[in-house]
This record gives structure tokens, C-alpha cells and sequence, in this order.
């Protein structure tokens, strides 16, 4: 694997996208047609409406992220972070009612935590023109050893690692300390070789695909992010954080 470690990757970045919290309807209703697209008209998830919009009851408590092409200020990109309903934090995230007999409670156990401190990572979705590759697997998020290029070529996969950086960055604005979520363990491979330590936490499952439930610790992510990945999570943070303080969420 190999990766594009030179120049400033902060600026190089900025140059291509951005991203933010939703905080205002505008934003959120761009959000959701991102997911139409992806998880209704592609790939067929979920069933296509006449709004085009994806939305399901989980929203209303979710941090929503965007991720916008600079060139034609297109929101390309998605993810959220589902939270516990504050006034009843024992209640199941999606992932817990999937996986109540997959999760090998000797590792982690979510409901033995306090859980006003957990989300799950979902609806992680990307356009397929900012993503698709010849023989590509569908999915709505993709990443490879092709995205890395090779030592002549290398590359770097900002749209993925732009959005997990935002996550963390959100995560540390709000206070989560571990994101769990359902993952392709390929997909846990490669981000792992990212600095993105997933720990897998149980069998797998079937759910538009072969998945795995996983967790991601914050604390942990900040000691094993590469340091020319650190400029940039850094700027990530202090947009966020300006962006939390301004809108008040």
C-alpha cells in the first residue's frame, strides 16, 4: 500500500473539498438526496420516492455530515452519526438490533457502557462518479489498493479519509468516545492501514452484504492517525467547532 506522504495534504485537500455538519434544512435536504441516489436509485437499499430523498426516523438524532466538490459546490458525499435518544439512552442503536446474537460481549459490550457517549457510524455514502473504478463491487463507499496508486504514482483516497476525519472531529466537538457501525471487512483493512484502528467486535452478519459489527475509539485514533494526516484533522476541527459554537448544535 502506498501512500502520497508528500506535500501539504491540508491544502491539497482544501483545493478539492470540504466538508460540514448540517445544522440548517437546506444542507440536511442535500444530505438526503446524496442518499437517494445511492442507496435508492443505485444500488436498491431502499425504495425510490417522488421526493428523492433517503430519510428514515434516526435523523432527527443524528449528526449529519456533507462533503462538498469545491469545483461545482455539489454535495458528493455523506455519513452520520446516530446517537442514543437522550431521554432514553438504553433504547437499541440500528447495529445492536441487527447484531444482538453477533456481538461478542467478552470484547465490548455497548450496552454496559455509558451510553451517551456512543453513536453509530451510518448511511456512509458516496456519488458513484467520485468513486467508481473499472470492476469496481457496488457499494456506497469504496476504497482499495488501487486509491493508494503505487511508488512511481501514488495517490491518496481524500473523499473516504476527508469523511472519517470529519467524523472524529465531530466526535471530539460532541463528546463520543467509540463509534460503532457494520462494516465490510475489507474496507476495515484498508482503513486500519489509514490510521482508522476498527476493531472487529463479533460474527458477521448478513445486511446488504457480508458485515461486521466494529468500533472505532476515539482516544485510540489520536494516538495511531499518521502525522501528515494531523494538519488536516486539525483544520477539520477548528471549521467544525467554529460552525458548532456559530449555529449553537
Amino acid at each position: 500500500m502506498f501512500l502520497l506522504e508528500v506535500g501539504n495534504l491540508k491544502e491539497n485537500f482544501a483545493k478539492y473539498f470540504s466538508v460540514e455538519q448540517a445544522t440548517d434544512d437546506a444542507l440536511k435536504h442535500e444530505i438526503y438526496r446524496v442518499r437517494h441516489a445511492v442507496y435508492c436509485q443505485e444500488l436498491g437499499y431502499e425504495p425510490t420516492n417522488p421526493e428523492q430523498e433517503e430519510t428514515d426516523e434516526y435523523d432527527d438524532r443524528s449528526l449529519l455530515i456533507a462533503l462538498r466538490a469545491q469545483a461545482s459546490g455539489q454535495v458528493v458525499g455523506c455519513v452520520r452519526l446516530v446517537q442514543t435518544d437522550p431521554d432514553h439512552p438504553e433504547q437499541l442503536l440500528p447495529f445492536e438490533h441487527l447484531c444482538a446474537d453477533a456481538i461478542d460481549r467478552s470484547i465490548v459490550d455497548p450496552q454496559a457502557m455509558d451510553r451517551r457517549h456512543i453513536v453509530e457510524i451510518s448511511r456512509l455514502a458516496v456519488l458513484p462518479q467520485y468513486r467508481k473504478r473499472k470492476g469496481d463491487s457496488e457499494g456506497p463507499i469504496s476504497i482499495s489498493e488501487e486509491d493508494m496508486g503505487t511508488r512511481e504514482q501514488p495517490r491518496f483516497p481524500y473523499i473516504p479519509v476527508g469523511l472519517y476525519l470529519a467524523m472524529f472531529a465531530m466526535s471530539e466537538i460532541h463528546g463520543i468516545d467509540h463509534l460503532f457501525t457494520l462494516t465490510e471487512p475489507r474496507l476495515a483493512r484498508h482503513l486500519s492501514a489509514l490510521g482508522f484502528r476498527i476493531h472487529l467486535i463479533g460474527q458477521a452478519v448478513e445486511h446488504r452484504g457480508k458485515r461486521v459489527p466494529s468500533v472505532i475509539h476515539r482516544d485510540e485514533v489520536k494516538h495511531t492517525l499518521p502525522a501528515f494526516m494531523q494538519p488536516l484533522f486539525d483544520q477539520l476541527y477548528q471549521d467544525m467547532s467554529a460552525r458548532a459554537v456559530a449555529t449553537g448544535t
